[in-house]
C-alpha cells in the first residue's frame, strides 16, 4: 500500500460494512449515521470493506456512495487469539474494544472456576450481543478489514493444548505464541490448568485483570509479525 492511499484511510471520516467494496451501498442504519450523526458532507471520504479483507475509499454523495479507489484486498495475517474470562462491570467490554484494536482474531470467553459475574441464559447472551457489537465498532475505528469473531464461551477444560496461559509464574519466552487465556479478577483456582500447560508472565507488576488480557493480546498480535507491514514511498 502506498503511504498517499493509507493517509487518505487514515484520515477518512469513518468506515462502514457493506456487501460489495466494488459497489457500495450503505445499510439505512449507516447511511443515517453517516449523514445525521458524524454529518457527512458531500465530497467526504468513507472507507467501506466487506470484513473479509477487501475494501474501497468512498465519496459521499447526494444520492449514495462514488468509489474513489481501486478496490484493495489486505493481507490475512496470523490468527491470534484471545481467551477472556468475563469481568465485572463494563471492563471486559474495555478489553474487546482494545483486543479489536490491537489486531486480535478471535475473542473467546472463558468459563473459569472463580468467574466473578452472571453468564448464563439471557445475561449470558446479552453480553455477546454487546461484545460482537463493539467488536464490531472497534474494527471500523481501527480500520481493520478483518472482522474480530466473538465466539461462545468455552469451559477451560475445552480449551485446545497449544493455548498458553498467562501466569504470574510464567516465563517470558512469548515467541510462537499465537493464543493465550486470561484469567478474572482472583486469578486462576489451584490445578485449574494442569502441570502440562504453558505458562507465560506478563512481566514483574500485579496487574489488573483487564489491563493483562490487553498486554496479553499485545505480545500475541506483536509476536505473530501483523505490526510488520510496510508502506511505499515512505
Amino acid at each position: 500500500m502506498t503511504l498517499e492511499l493509507w493517509s487518505r484511510r487514515v484520515a477518512a471520516l469513518g468506515q462502514f460494512r457493506v456487501l460489495d467494496p466494488a459497489a457500495p451501498v450503505l445499510g439505512t442504519s449507516d447511511d443515517h449515521h453517516l449523514r445525521k450523526v458524524l454529518r457527512a458532507g458531500e465530497g467526504e471520504e468513507i472507507v467501506v470493506t466487506d470484513g473479509r479483507g477487501t475494501w474501497s475509499i468512498c465519496e459521499v454523495r447526494a444520492n449514495g456512495l462514488a468509489r474513489t479507489s481501486d478496490v484493495h484486498v489486505d493481507p490475512l495475517g496470523i490468527e491470534t487469539v484471545l481467551y477472556i474470562v468475563p469481568l465485572k462491570g463494563d471492563r471486559s467490554e474495555w478489553v474487546v474494544a482494545k483486543s479489536t484494536e490491537l489486531g486480535v482474531s478471535r475473542i473467546v470467553p472463558l468459563l473459569s472456576e472463580r468467574i466473578a459475574v452472571k453468564f448464563k441464559g439471557d445475561a449470558r447472551d446479552k453480553v455477546l450481543a454487546r461484545w460482537r457489537r463493539i467488536g464490531a465498532e472497534a474494527c471500523g475505528q481501527s480500520r481493520r478489514t478483518y472482522d474480530v469473531t466473538v465466539e461462545e464461551p468455552v469451559q477451560v477444560r475445552d480449551v485446545e493444548a497449544s493455548v498458553a496461559v498467562a501466569d504470574f509464574d510464567g516465563d517470558a519466552r512469548w515467541s510462537a505464541v499465537n493464543a493465550v487465556a486470561v484469567g478474572p479478577e482472583g486469578g486462576w483456582a489451584p490445578d485449574e490448568w494442569g502441570s502440562s500447560r504453558r505458562r507465560l508472565s506478563l512481566g514483574p507488576s500485579v496487574l489488573r485483570a483487564e489491563t493483562a488480557a490487553v498486554v496479553a493480546a499485545s505480545l500475541v498480535v506483536f509476536g505473530s509479525g501483523d505490526w510488520g507491514f510496510t508502506l511505499e514511498g515512505r
